[in-house]
């Protein structure tokens, strides 16, 4: 006995299972979807082809459901196990072996499975007459178990097993569907988000290598264009406020973008780069993750803020239905120039033609004179802007326009008035699913002899003659725009950064694009804008790569501009460890960048220097 215990003990190891003597196969009381299909009769029933027959240990019988997605079979084991291994064999017929492929594994304690954690992906094929098995990566124990089939499949599924020891587990360790953080959703009901109105009740968890985030929320659909994409963009609010991952905020509101027309599945985040690297106030955060729906997977998303007044977002005053005169009429707002505002309840257009959507104050609580103050604003700037037009924040968000290639960079603009305050500051930056040669109505962008914006963006409104009055027609602000250009491209933005940027981003998104498209097999289909099949997600992001190059020297060009680099090399610097910082002169600025007037500095840590912009 001994022996056997060692050879298992062995085995464990090499093969990185948590198996134990106690872990065999697990038996329980049979759950799942209970309306099954008649193959033979093509009608619902429920005692043909049931639960039951993924458990009777026959590979030739099959549970089959009558609807076609989110239904599941699984085991009330009486008591949380925490579950080691899982094995499935497919249906047999002659769609058997794909209709396993991204099929999921799941565990929760609540027998509706609000609380549900995934324990493994199936991210191959299966195969007809054989049981495969997995190893599950997961410490927590969980009573009730199931497997959901993907979308589109009936589950339609042979057998089903799960093997483990009984105990409570802890969440030192918790499964990821690939080396992104996994968010998964589970609704009441099971209801799936249908509109951009209805707020379904929802548990929200988010799984990294930071640990467990689940809370209470809601999740609906957002966006506009991207809704009619079948894979759905969402919007997830918490009930209460949440640190989420790395972000800067903690809030309540989050986005899920859905990417589905941007095969690079990047666009968004990259250009969430050219805008801190052209200093940008405020840029969104943004991280890829991959999304599970009510047990289904969903695929590569990205997790980013929502736009709102927030301190460590659009950080300007938040008005209340209160503030109706005097100073506190004076802000804050944050308005968009905005193609669909015709879609949104508060809203005006101004004397120039312009479509403006009020987005805060919050339609719910904005008064009549705080709506009748923006508009009557947004006239007096426009016809004004040289006065309450914040021309370093305008500038930039435009330069991030053009340096992406962006067909929307008036289609939609954020813009935004604090209170006490009598300019309109331009940001932050946002929809980038069409830019970085992603449209075929603008590509190829460098071919174009002049701007995007004015050869062939899309522009709501009169958009474009309100930016030619800045951008081509203002001596001042093309001098500003050039000494913009130069503060970034001095203070890394080369061709060598951004590619290598890039570069990793391909290597992290790689696990989960290959999910990605196996969940929507688009790749050598034209969706959305695209201008090109590149045939391979490795091509389409050497298409973005190629351009990123080719577009800053197209940009040099434009500006008139000529790139000297800086003799000193950039390196890391660890704010967290002692430094030392100088001016270009030479002159001694103290231990601390914080405080510091704008400018150019140099930091020196042990034998390292580094130029630095303070903005």
């Amino acid at each position: 006995m001994k022996s056997i215990s060692l050879f298992i003990s062995m085995l464990c190891a090499a093969t990185g299972s948590a198996m134990t003597l106690d872990d065999g196969k697990l038996t329980g009381k049979v759950i799942g979807t209970q309306e099954t299909v008649d193959y033979n009769t093509w009608q619902q029933s429920t005692t043909v082809n049931t639960c039951f027959d993924a458990f009777d240990g026959d590979l030739n019988t099959f549970f089959a459901s009558w609807e076609r997605s989110y239904t599941w079979v699984g085991l009330d084991l009486g008591s949380p196990h925490v579950i080691t291994r899982v094995g499935w064999s497919p249906r047999n017929d002659v769609h058997g072996e794909e209709r396993v492929l991204l099929g999921v594994f799941e565990g929760a304690n609540d027998p509706d499975f609000m609380d549900a954690l995934p324990l493994y992906v199936i991210t191959e094929k299966g195969t007809i007459g054989v049981i495969s098995h997995a190893d599950v990566e997961c410490s927590k124990g969980f009573q009730y178990v199931r497997y959901i089939g993907p979308s589109d499949a009936r589950c339609n599924i042979a057998e089903v097993e799960f093997y483990g020891h009984e105990g409570e587990g802890d969440e030192s360790h918790l499964y990821q569907v690939t080396n992104l953080p996994t968010v998964t959703v589970h609704t009441l009901d099971g209801v799936i988000p249908f509109d951009k109105e209805t707020q379904i009740t929802a548990q929200l968890t988010i799984i990294s290598e930071n640990g467990l985030l689940s809370e209470p929320g809601t999740i609906r659909e957002r966006g506009n264009a991207s809704r009619s994409f079948p894979k759905k963009p969402y919007r997830i609010k918490f009930d209460k406020k949440q640190k989420v991952l790395d972000a800067p905020a903690k809030a309540k509101k989050w986005t899920l973008i859905n990417n589905y027309g941007d095969k690079t599945l990047m666009r968004n985040l990259l250009a969430f780069e050219l805008s801190r690297r052209l200093g940008m106030p405020y840029t969104p955060y943004g991280t890829a993750v991959d999304v599970l729906l009510n047990g289904e997977y969903k695929g590569c998303y990205q997790l980013c803020d929502q736009i709102q007044v927030h301190k460590n977002r659009v950080n300007i005053e938040e008005m209340t239905a209160e503030d109706n005169s005097g100073t506190a009429l004076t802000g804050g707002y944050l308005i968009e120039v905005d193609a669909y505002s015709y879609e949104e309840t508060s809203r005006f257009t101004s004397n120039q033609g312009n479509p403006v959507t009020i987005k805060s104050p919050d339609e719910d609580i904005i008064t009549t004179e705080q709506h009748n103050y923006i508009r009557q604003y947004f006239n007096t700037m426009e016809s004004n802007w040289r006065t309450y037009l914040d021309t370093n924040t305008f500038l930039r968000h435009f330069l991030v326009g053009e340096l992406s290639g962006n067909t929307d960079t008036y289609w939609s603009v954020y813009m935004y008035k604090d209170r006490d305050d009598d300019m309109l500051y331009t940001g932050p930056v946002w929809d980038f699913d069409l830019a970085f040669e992603n449209d075929n109505r603008t590509y190829p962008v460098n071919n174009k002899s002049d701007y995007i914006y004015r050869t062939c963006g899309s522009c709501a409104g009169n958009m474009k003659a309100f930016v030619d009055r800045i951008v081509v027609q203002d001596e001042k602000s093309r001098e500003r725009l050039v000494e913009i250009w130069d503060e970034a491209r001095q203070g890394g933005l080369t061709e060598e950064n951004l590619t290598a940027f890039i570069d990793k981003m391909e290597k992290d998104l790689n696990q989960s694009q290959r999910l990605n498209f196996l969940r929507w097999p688009i790749m050598n289909s034209y969706v959305h804008q695209n201008p090109h099949i590149w045939g391979s997600y490795q091509a389409e992001v050497e298409n973005v790569r190629r351009f990123m190059i080719e577009r800053i020297a197209w940009m040099d060009k434009k500006l008139n501009y000529d790139y000297v680099p800086s003799g000193i090399t950039s390196v890391d610097v660890d704010f967290a460890a002692p430094y030392q910082v100088y001016s270009l002169q030479g002159s001694d600025c103290g231990h601390d960048l914080d405080g510091l007037p704008a400018g150019v500095y140099i930091i020196r840590q042990g034998e390292a220097v580094k130029k630095v912009v303070v903005r």
